[in-house]
Formats: C-alpha cells, sequence, structure tokens
C-alpha cells in the first residue's frame, strides 16, 4: 500500500469534541471510532516508527493502528492554534461572513494562530521526515485535518491550495517523495470501503 518514497499522513479518528472546535484542546477518541480504526489497521503495512502530534487523540490513533511501533512525538505536527475560539460550540464561533482562501490563510483568531502560521510551523517538520523517506522506508506521521491541508500546500506550492480539501477523521494521504523529483500528491483522503 506504501511506497518506500510516501510520507504517509493519517489523521487522527474521530475525536471526542461533544460539537466543539478543538485544535490545541485536547481530547480523547470518540467510542465509535474504535470499529473504524481496527478495520484500517487490518490494511496497513507494519511499520516501525511513527511521528505524532503529541495530542491525545493522535497519540491514541497511533497505537490502535500499530500497538508496536514506537512513537516520535513532534510538537510542529499540533493542530492550529484557534486562540480565542478553543473550546467552544461552532455556534459560538463569530460568524466572520464568505472569505475568500487568501483571507482564511491570514486569519489568525485572538490568542491564535492563522492558517498561514500553521504553514510556517509544520513545513519545515514534514520536510524534515519526507527525506527520511527511500533510506528508511515510507515515513508515517498521524496528525491533524490542518497539518495535513498544509502538506497539500506545501506539494501545491500555495498557502491557499490546501484549503480546497476537506480531510476526513482517519483518511490516508500519500505524498511522493522520490529524490530528484518534485513532491507529488499520490492519494488524498482514502479510507476503507
Amino acid at each position: 500500500m506504501f511506497s518506500s518514497t510516501d510520507l504517509v499522513l493519517i489523521r487522527h479518528a474521530d475525536a471526542d469534541t461533544r460539537g466543539r472546535l478543538c485544535g490545541r484542546t485536547d481530547v480523547g477518541l470518540a467510542e465509535s471510532s474504535v470499529k473504524d480504526m481496527v478495520a484500517l489497521a487490518q490494511l496497513l503495512p507494519p511499520v516501525d516508527e511513527i511521528w505524532t502530534s503529541p495530542a491525545l487523540r493522535c497519540r491514541l490513533t497511533a497505537s490502535h493502528l500499530w500497538p508496536m511501533a514506537r512513537l516520535r512525538e513532534d510538537e510542529r505536527l499540533q493542530e492550529q492554534d484557534f486562540g480565542a475560539w478553543e473550546g467552544r460550540s461552532h455556534e459560538d464561533i463569530p460568524d466572520l461572513g464568505d472569505l475568500s482562501r487568501a483571507e482564511v490563510v491570514d486569519l489568525r483568531p485572538e490568542g491564535g494562530e492563522s492558517f498561514g502560521d500553521l504553514c510556517e510551523r509544520v513545513i519545515p517538520a514534514l520536510s524534515a521526515v519526507a527525506e527520511m523517506t527511500e533510506e528508511a522506508g515510507p515515513a508515517v506521521a498521524v496528525t491533524h485535518a490542518g497539518v495535513v491541508r498544509a502538506a497539500l500546500s506545501m506539494v501545491l506550492g500555495e498557502e491557499t491550495a490546501g484549503l480546497a480539501f476537506e480531510i476526513r477523521p482517519l483518511s490516508v494521504t500519500r505524498i511522493r517523495c522520490a529524490r530528484g523529483l518534485p513532491l507529488s500528491v499520490a492519494e488524498v483522503n482514502w479510507r476503507p470501503a
């Protein structure tokens, strides 16, 4: 399923958010996600090491998918910090009207970070992990939707491009990182049928 040159990004399983915006808010997994993780784990090849966000939902997902793998936490793989919006219900977040993708890239909630800030933090981490492919085999990271979108922005060469993608929980996105070739998107949002 994975090529030796793949950077494999898996969004964490359904989180127990209770209808709240949880970027940096540390929550566990929804009970209903266990069945989906078991189904996905049966299809994934073994790996020895997984990069993960330190968020509980990512660490639990990684441990369910690869119970024997070593987890390497990287703070830079955290979800976007939504500042004053963190922990609020979606109804309680201000309606900002219709915004272009360029405006969304620069939108920074009070005390938080913008998607552009997220890209600046995430892209160096993903680039470092991507450089390990080929020699060490596929590199796997269990992380968040925003981080996957930042990776897609990196490959497509435009921050706004990643915002065009909906990233489903427990979905697999693969980026080809063959030496001497430009990065390419091999697959986005794959999940077992």
